[in-house]
């Protein structure tokens, strides 16, 4: 199986050396995230994410199923993250990775399990029809900080999707096309992000949103789930140097910062995208008709 070029011994030397002077490659701060572009498809529910070099597209899709047994009253939430050769050579089709695999359980547990999106509401008749909802995060072009990326992506694709208007009468349920009704946004409950963190000298240094250089010579990670509200989500640590709590509590207080940061970056890019969507349609012509 193909491999991550690993950088070499004089590599990792100069990376190691200047972060002991809080100097990083490409001129950041310990504590500062690289530029972040946010833009949207034509179609509702899907986000393309560039993260510095990392660039992650995300998509929701949706159809009818039948409920579990055992959840009537419940709809299905599916994460998906599909890493491709596009986005490095150590990926391989039809071969998931370990790093797929810790990538999709890591964002399930973020998003799905921490009930960022209300199952409830895809139900549309109890035990019977309920909306089966998929997002999936393609991987498009691998500089490290994966997580966050991908977060960031399913999160603002979340938010952008609208699903299409039902009406169940008789229990008979009629979906409504876009030419019908305005489709509705989704009921979600709160907007989780993700933050890495790489450990340096012993969990004594911090870096945030590391590149994949920096995430192949450190000495542990950390990754922290939360949302605006300082609601914490997820910590995940996974092997590496030990980290006492301490530590880790100043990693959770680090992460919750650049949650609210990130979260208006989102916030900021859905608006621009509403007020782009909304030239010349209806509330267009709502206003003219109020002139009148």
């Amino acid at each position: 199986m193909p491999r991550e070029a690993e950088p070499s011994k004089n590599e990792r030397d100069f990376i190691l050396e200047a972060l002991q002077e809080d100097i990083r490659l490409d001129g950041r701060s310990l504590d500062a995230y690289r530029s972040i572009d946010i833009s949207f498809g034509n179609e509702y529910g899907t986000a393309d994410v560039q993260l510095g070099k990392t660039r992650v597209l995300a998509r929701i899709s949706t159809s009818l199923i039948a409920p579990s047994p055992d959840r009537k009253f419940d709809g299905v939430f599916i994460i998906n993250a599909e890493l491709s050769p596009m986005a490095s050579p150590a990926f391989e089709v039809g071969r998931p990775t370990d790093t797929e695999n810790l990538l999709s359980r890591l964002l399930e547990t973020s998003l799905r399990r921490s009930s960022a999106l209300s199952t409830e509401s895809l139900c549309l008749l109890a035990g019977q029809i309920v909306w089966s909802l998929t997002a999936t995060a393609h991987i498009l072009s691998h500089d490290g900080n994966l997580l966050s990326a991908c977060s960031i992506a399913i999160l603002a694709a979340l938010q952008h999707y609208r699903i299409p208007d039902t009406t169940v009468k008789g229990g008979e349920v009629t979906v409504h096309g876009l030419d019908e009704r305005a489709p509705v946004p989704l009921a979600l409950l709160h907007h989780p992000l993700c933050v890495t963190m790489a450990l340096f000298e012993e969990g004594e240094r911090v870096v945030v949103d590391p590149t994949l250089r920096e995430q192949q010579v450190c000495e542990g990670e950390v990754m922290v789930t939360a949302n605006k509200h300082g609601e914490v989500c997820q910590i995940a640590k996974l092997g590496g140097v030990p980290a006492d709590a301490l530590a880790v509590l100043n990693c959770v207080e680090m992460a919750v910062k650049k949650v609210r940061e990130l979260d208006i970056v989102v916030a900021e890019a859905l608006e621009k995208d509403a007020r782009k969507r909304d030239i010349g349609g209806l509330m267009a012509e709502l206003r003219a008709d109020n002139e009148r």
